[in-house]
């Protein structure tokens, strides 16, 4: 029997293009109805796309197969926005104002405005996070009705290069998939898998992927600066392929015998790890490449958290996740180097999920940005029944009323993480420029009539000098007079 309402995201990773298709019970719970993946090695690189026509194939793929599965049509998708070349920039916009002003909302919409239009040289802002605003010397989160004299806003701006914005988005076009929604994949997973305490207290999410790793620095339940590291777990994969042995058998001797720290005294200088039948490599040497590659990871994310503020304000620790997190001994690692008593592994999120998928019950953290971007979800992506005996329906998608009642529109109320999409981008550019054009048109029909009261006003006056002048008064007087005599 087809699913008449489910909601579907897809993540873009570097090794695989993973789709997923869950429906949200009343209890809050979601079940998994289908997960697809496909290989992406060779069209995304570092969560980048690079080759659009093949990403555009896999994107339509995956629809497909999860159409098949579902009996049903798909009508939108959640899309998960990350890679190397996104980063957060602070940005500060300041308002000097009379004294005794008593900030507006308006003021502050005007600061935020102010900041939105900012252009980087070929990026793109993604969205941004509000960091505080400083009502003359104090910080506030709400400065509305506060009176000072001077006003000042601090954002975050999260950025991607303008090549990769568009890109992704034109990959959905040539697919023929229509976006619910795009979110910012490390977002996505914050909300997932942090609990407000690290939030509030302050924390450092760090996702190990296979080419990249993320981190997203949090205090006070606010985004305080993200980054995204070139370097993953399968960097370490290639160390060990260094040893002359293929990558596939070195990805297999990493799950099997890698280790983030040992200790000396345990390391056994005699043992010898199997590389296939024939050869052996020392177990010291294996586990120096193996702890150098994951030393210099662990350095990178620590250089990313401003140690003059964030340092200090990491009460909440050091969450790790992703499939690198998986390697054994990763905490003590990350111990050694940063010297924080605080540091898990989150291996699955802070949701109920029910499904049967193998990968998804693993819970070893590799699905958590995937299972964000499904919570994320409050968009029916279903449409209508596909028939399996007619491969060629052509039958335009309809929503369905379900169990649950799911928006059919897009929201139109920002979301913290939310990505335009290009369509959405020129939408609201055109709109704005509607509405210039109708401010100028109104101003311009102002202006206009203003001249016209202006002239007529100057027009009566004449004519009121005019009439009061001295020789006026004297002919009015003196035809008075003749009429006078000419009536006696």
């Amino acid at each position: 029997m087809a699913t008449k309402e489910f909601i579907v995201a897809i993540e873009l990773g570097s090794s695989k293009v993973t789709g997923i298709a869950g429906q949200k019970n009343l209890d809050g719970s979601i079940n998994v109805l289908a997960v697809v993946k496909e290989e992406s090695s060779s069209f995304i690189r570092k969560g980048v796309v690079y080759n659009i026509d093949k990403t555009a194939l896999c994107i339509s793929n995956i629809v497909k197969k999860l159409t098949n599965q579902l009996k049903t049509e798909i009508t939108r998708v959640y899309v998960g926005v990350g890679g190397q070349s996104i980063r957060s920039v602070r940005n500060v916009i300041t308002k000097e104002l009379p004294a005794d002003t008593k900030v507006t909302e308006q003021m502050v919409i005007d600061l935020m405005d102010a900041n939105n239009t900012i252009k980087y040289p070929d990026q793109e802002i993604l969205d941004v996070a509000i960091q505080e605003y400083k009502v003359d010397a104090q910080y506030q989160t709400d400065p509305v009705g506060i009176q000072c004299t001077h006003l000042e806003g601090n954002f975050l701006n999260i950025l991607q290069r303008n090549t990769f914005y568009k890109n992704l988005n034109k990959c959905f076009e040539n697919a023929g998939v229509n976006v619910a929604q795009m979110y910012i994949s490390p977002i996505a997973l914050a909300d997932s898998v942090l609990t407000e305490t690290e939030k509030r207290s302050g924390c450092a999410l760090v996702d190990i992927g296979a080419d990249t790793t993320t981190v997203s620095v949090y205090n006070k339940n606010i985004l305080r600066h993200l980054a995204v590291i070139p370097l993953g777990s399968h960097n370490i994969t290639k160390d060990i392929a260094s040893l002359q042995i293929e990558e596939s058998e070195a990805e297999k001797m990493k799950l099997k015998y890698g280790c983030a720290y040992t200790d000396n005294n345990e390391i056994d200088n005699n043992l010898k790890l199997p590389i296939d039948g024939d050869r052996e490599v020392d177990s010291r040497k294996f586990i120096e490449i193996v702890e150098g590659r994951l030393e210099e990871i662990i350095e990178n994310v620590w250089n990313q958290i401003p140690s003059d503020y964030y340092e200090k304000l990491l009460l909440g620790g050091i969450i790790l996740t992703g499939g690198g997190s998986n390697i054994k001994n990763i905490e003590k690692a990350f111990y050694n180097y940063t010297h924080l008593d605080k540091i898990r592994v989150a291996k699955f999120v802070n949701h109920t999920i029910k499904s049967t998928n193998a990968d998804i019950n693993a819970k070893n953290g590799m699905m958590n940005t995937l299972l964000g971007l499904l919570i994320k979800g409050d968009q029916n992506c279903a449409g209508v029944e596909v028939d399996p005996t007619n491969l060629f329906d052509t039958a335009s998608a309809t929503s369905l009323n379900g169990p649950i009642s799911l928006s059919q529109r897009a929201d139109t109320a920002k979301k913290p993480g939310v990505v335009p999409t290009e369509a959405e981008k020129r939408k609201a550019e055109e709109e704005a420029q509607r509405k210039r054009e109708e401010e100028e048109r109104r101003r311009e029909e102002e202006e206009a009539e203003r001249k016209r009261k202006e002239e007529e006003e100057a027009k009566r006056i004449a004519e009121e000098k005019r009439r009061n002048s001295p020789l006026n008064k004297a002919i009015r007087w003196f035809k008075k007079v003749a009429s006078d005599m000419a009536e006696e």
